[in-house]
């Protein structure tokens, strides 16, 4: 009984596809286009946080000692800041270090200068913070150890990117939310309008007898189908619009953009996609034939 009720339901599926496939067609394309422009936003937006967190990660403090400070002052100094929880990585940089870079980024324009004996570049602390945001609060706090004669950190520069962060991520999530309201509002009105289209035969087959999730279950797997096609489409076109625009990337010498590999991008945003494409038009489906199951 089991089997027979699965394969007159999987045939009735599958004859509803047929019978109405310029319907589905619709169905499926509307599910394409919402999920490609909330997969591309994703896409931009997964992007967009990878470069933020390479910046982010790239931010340290640099803390300048007082070359009055006693030996005492600077060992107290070296012991806090290691100790210091907000503190991932520290490294030493003596004044000689310091020149020698100096040296090498101006090439010979050094020559003849003695830097042996006049060296005015100071020995620093290089500091990678825990959480990069912490950055400017922790600089502050620096600035007022015994030994410290400065701090720098990218004044100016460190706060914008954190504040364009924040905006950026405000705006991703107020996107994708409106995105996915919109796919479920489209997708269930044109499901409903296929619905529609075979409301005579759902009527009858109440008439007859028919419970309602017999009635109801070939709906559900054409709903099923179509979220599922309209959501592996956009994956199709995703990957290779991204291998497009990183092989555009790499003719034009554009390496400084660190994009994330497509593999990974096309895995992240089909665990999202995918469930999302089956779910809409699942519930699509669902929801379109509550009042015509009330006879």
């Amino acid at each position: 009984m089991f089997i027979n009720g699965l394969i007159y339901i999987l045939g009735e599926t599958f004859k509803g596809l047929y019978r109405n496939r310029w319907m589905c067609i619709t169905s499926t394309g509307v599910v394409v286009v919402t999920l490609l422009m909330l997969g591309l936003f994703m896409l931009v937006n997964l992007n967009l946080n990878h470069i933020t967190e390479t910046v982010k990660e790239e931010v340290e403090i640099v803390v300048y000692i007082d070359e009055n400070a006693d030996r005492e002052t600077r060992e107290e100094l070296r012991r806090t800041l290691t100790e210091h929880r907000g503190v991932a990585s520290l490294e030493y940089v003596s004044s000689e270090e310091h020149m020698d870079r100096l040296k090498r980024q101006l090439g010979g324009m050094l020559e003849g200068y003695d830097t042996a004996l006049d060296n005015p570049l100071l020995a620093t602390y290089e500091i990678t913070t825990v959480e990069p945001e912490a950055v400017v609060r922790l600089a502050d706090e620096f600035e007022q150890y015994p030994g410290v004669s400065d701090v720098f950190y990218g004044q100016g520069y460190v706060e914008d990117l954190f504040t364009v962060t924040r905006v950026i991520q405000i705006i991703g999530l107020a996107l994708m939310g409106g995105l996915s309201v919109t796919a479920v509002f489209l997708i269930s009105h044109t499901i409903k309008l296929t619905v529609m289209m075979r409301k005579r035969e759902i009527t009858i087959m109440k008439y007859v007898g028919a419970t309602n999730w017999f009635i109801r279950w070939p709906f559900i797997l054409e709903g099923l189908f179509m979220g599922f096609i309209g959501a592996v489409i956009p994956l199709l076109m995703i990957y290779y619009i991204y291998e497009l625009a990183i092989d555009w990337i790499i003719a034009n010498d554009l390496m400084f953009l660190s994009l994330l590999p497509a593999e990974w991008i096309i895995t992240e945003l089909a665990k999202y996609l995918v469930p999302l494409g089956t779910a809409l038009g699942i519930l699509g489906s669902s929801f379109s034939l509550g009042r015509f199951l009330r006879v």
